[in-house]
Parts: structure tokens; sequence; C-alpha cells
């Protein structure tokens, strides 16, 4: 199936955190708090797919504060920390969802994302993702994680279900 028509079914993104939603690095304060930096831009991508009526979930194979407390700043409902088995995670929420496989899009980066990127109706990758998972990916963003590889994802589903211009106008109106 073609890119474009895979992104047009999509009704549910779900993104992995570390190397996806940030640059994959961790930094810790000397009391063990861990730090992680988020793109802004990517934020209001998060944004635009939800008003659009798109479900956005996180699933993540660690647990972090953080990731809690930027799930709650972007108005997150699924997410899912802790997560040794994507898959799994992400079938049981499709199915409470009502949403079917082809309707989900997962973007991933490395060995722990490839279950769930492989059954998805749409796998997407960051740039810096490992070579094994850009090969198994429908298409990989020019941006890479934590860098707007997010955005470049949530505009690719709008421009296939042709929301993208609709999305855009309320920062486009002169007035």
């Amino acid at each position: 199936m073609e890119l474009r028509a895979r992104a047009a079914q999509t009704r549910l993104i779900a993104f992995d955190i570390d190397g996806v939603m940030t640059d994959g690095g961790l930094t810790y304060t000397d009391d063990g708090h861990e730090l992680k930096t988020f793109n802004v831009q990517d934020g209001l991508g998060i944004k635009l797919l939800q008003k659009a009526g798109i479900e956005v979930a996180i699933i993540t194979g660690r647990k972090s504060g953080v990731v809690a407390a930027r799930a709650r700043d972007l108005g997150i409902e699924h997410v899912h920390q802790g997560v040794a088995d994507k898959r799994a995670t992400l079938a049981a929420l499709l199915e409470r969802l009502g949403v079917q496989w082809p309707e989900c899009a997962f973007m991933g980066d490395d060995l722990i994302d490839l279950p769930a990127m492989t059954r998805c109706g749409l796998a997407i990758a960051p740039a810096n993702a490992r070579p094994v998972v850009k090969e198994i990916a429908h298409t990989v963003t020019e941006a890479g994680g934590g860098r707007g590889a997010v955005r470049e994802a949530a505009e690719l589903i709008l421009e296939a279900q042709g929301r993208l211009a609709a999305a855009f106008a309320p920062y486009l109106d002169p007035q």
C-alpha cells in the first residue's frame, strides 16, 4: 500500500519517547532526577492531530515523571510507561478504542518498537532510528527524534487526510 493511503486511514498514532519525542539522551541531576528535552514544534504537531480528531498515545519502555508531565501538558490521555511488550499494550488500546490495526500508526526508533511497528498500518521512524527500524518503517522522517520528527509525522498524516490546510488556517488568518 502506498504511504499516502496508509497515512490517510490513520485514526490513532502511538509514539515511543526516547529517540522519538526526545533525542534519546538521558540527563541526570546530582540528586538522581532525570531530565529530558522535548521539542515545542513536535508538541504543536500533537495538538494539531488531536484537534483533527486523531487519538494520540505514548507507549514507552521506561518510566519517567517527566514523560507524565509532558503528556499532561499536551493533553495526551493514553500514556503507557514501563512497557516491555508495546505490541500487546497497543493491541489492548486499539480494542478499547475500537480502532483496527490498519488505522493505527506507530513511531519508534529501536528494536523494542518493532513488534508494534510491523503490525500497524503506518510505521514511522525518525532519522536517528536504528538501521533495522528504518528498513521496517514505511517512512523515515528527515528530522531526528526530539528535533521535529513528530511534527513531520503529524503533518504527513494531516496532509494525507486533506486536513493540513484546515489545521494551519487558524494560524494563517490575518485577522
